[in-house]
C-alpha cells in the first residue's frame, strides 16, 4: 500500500522549471533515498511535500489523504536538515521538546519521549548542552530525534549527514537503518552520495531534469542504469564511456570489437559504450591466452579502500579505468608496463549518443 504519491507535480519559479510531471509512490515503513547531482530540485521536492512551498499543479497524498493546500503542521511530517537548524538558544533536551510542546504535549509525556529517541540516538548524556556545546555528530543527531520524537508519520532528511566527518558519517550509515526501523518510519532521504543512497535506501530514486529517471533496487540502480547520467552518478571511480558504433551486432570499444548476440541484425546506429572498471580485467606476459583484448599501458596504480585503481593509456592516447585487488595491483607495480586489457560483451552498457537512454543488448 502506497503512504506516500506524488501525482504529476510541476513547479516553476518564473520561466524556470524546477518539476514537470514529476511522480513517485513510497510504500509505508519504505525508505527511499533520493540522489541526483546538486541543483536537480532535492531539496526543493522536500520542501513541497513538507508544504513551505505548494506545487503548480499536480497531487500529494500522505496516507491517503490529499494534504496540496494545507499547512506543513498540519501534514504529520518530520524534517532533518544538513545545517542542522537547532534553537541556538534552547538545551538539545529543548531543541528535541519543541515539536511537543509546539502541540502542547504534556510534560511527563514530552519528558519520556525525549529521553526514549536520546537513548536510541545516544545522545541521553548531552541533553542539557547548548548547540554550541555539541560536536558536529551530536548536533545532527539532535536534529534527527527532533525530526522522530512526535511520532511523525513521514520523515523527510534532507542530506542530514553532508557535515559530519567521514568516520561518524560511515558509522551513521550502518545506525540509521536501526532507527528508522525502530520506529516505522516512511522517509525520504536526500543524498548527492552515492554510497549514502546504496547503504540507505531500499530503493533509489535519481532525480534529473525534473522528474524521476530511475525508481528502482540500490543493485540495479547501479547494475542496469536507464541512462547516461544515472551511469555516471553510481560508481568511484567512475564508469568508462566513449563514442562507438553499433553495426551488425558488433560494438566497438576503443577499436576492440566485441560481438553482442543480442543486437544481431539491428541498424547501423551511433551510441556510446560504457563499461566499470571492476569489469576490465588486465592481463600480462601472455596472462590473456587467445582472447582477444586491447594493448594498453599501465601508467599509474592508485589504492583505493581494499582495492586499487589502474589508470591505462591505449596507444592512440585514451584513457581506461580498471580496477583489481591490492596484491594484485603491487604485483602489477612491479611488472611490465604493456598489458592488455580484457572485457565480457555481457559487462557492456550501450546509451543512444543523441537522447543518452538505455539501448538494450539482452
Amino acid at each position: 500500500m502506497s503512504f506516500l504519491i506524488l501525482d504529476r507535480l510541476t513547479k516553476s519559479f518564473g520561466a524556470l522549471k524546477i518539476f514537470d510531471g514529476l511522480s513517485l509512490s513510497v510504500n509505508r515503513g519504505e525508505t527511499v533515498a533520493i540522489c541526483s547531482p546538486s541543483g536537480s530540485g532535492k531539496t526543493l521536492l522536500l520542501r513541497l511535500i513538507a508544504g513551505i512551498y505548494e506545487p503548480d499543479a499536480g497531487e500529494i497524498v500522505i496516507d491517503g489523504r490529499p494534504v496540496t493546500g494545507l499547512a506543513p503542521d498540519a501534514r504529520g511530517i518530520g524534517m532533518a536538515f544538513q545545517n542542522f537548524a537547532l534553537y541556538p538558544h534552547l538545551s538539545a533536551f529543548e531543541n528535541i521538546a519543541s515539536p511537543l510542546r509546539a502541540r502542547s504535549v504534556a510534560a511527563p509525556e514530552i519528558e519520556r519521549r525525549v529521553r526514549r529517541v536520546a537513548e536510541i540516538l545516544k545522545i541521553g548524556h548531552v541533553l542539557q548542552h547548548l548547540p554550541r556545546e555539541l560536536s558536529n555528530g551530536q548536533k545532527q543527531r539532535t536534529a534527527l530525534a527532533r525530526a522522530i520524537v512526535a511520532d511523525a508519520r513521514l520523515l523527510l532528511l534532507d542530506d542530514p549527514l553532508r557535515n559530519v566527518d567521514a568516520k561518524l558519517r560511515y558509522e551513521m550509515r550502518q545506525e540509521l537503518p536501526r532507527v528508522l526501523r525502530e520506529f516505522e518510519a516512511t522517509v525520504l532521504y536526500v543524498t548527492q552520495d552515492f554510497r549514502e543512497a546504496m547503504a540507505l535506501g531500499q530503493r533509489i530514486g535519481v532525480l534529473c531534469d525534473g522528474g524521476f529517471v530511475q525508481v528502482d533496487r540500490p543493485q540495479r540502480i547501479y547494475s542496469d542504469p536507464s541512462t547516461i547520467e544515472v551511469a555516471r552518478l553510481f560508481g568511484d571511480p567512475t564508469i568508462n564511456l566513449y563514442d562507438s558504433q553499433l553495426a551488425d551486432g558488433v560494438v566497438s570499444l576503443l577499436g576492440l570489437g566485441l560481438a553482442l548476440p543480442g543486437c544481431a541484425g539491428a541498424a547501423r546506429r551511433p551510441c556510446r559504450v560504457a563499461v566499470r572498471p571492476e569489469h576490465v580485467q588486465i592481463a600480462v606476459n601472455g596472462e590473456a591466452g587467445e582472447r582477444a583484448g586491447l594493448p594498453v599501458t599501465i601508467e599509474a596504480v592508485t589504492p583505493l579502500n581494499q582495492n586499487a585503481v589502474l589508470l591505462l593509456h591505449t596507444a592512440a592516447g585514451d584513457e581506461l579505468l580498471a580496477t583489481t585487488t591490492l596484491q594484485r595491483a603491487e604485483a602489477l607495480a612491479c611488472g611490465p608496463r604493456e598489458a592488455v586489457a580484457l572485457v565480457r560483451p555481457e559487462h557492456l552498457l550501450l546509451f543512444d549518443r543523441a537522447t543518452g537512454a538505455r539501448i538494450r543488448t539482452d
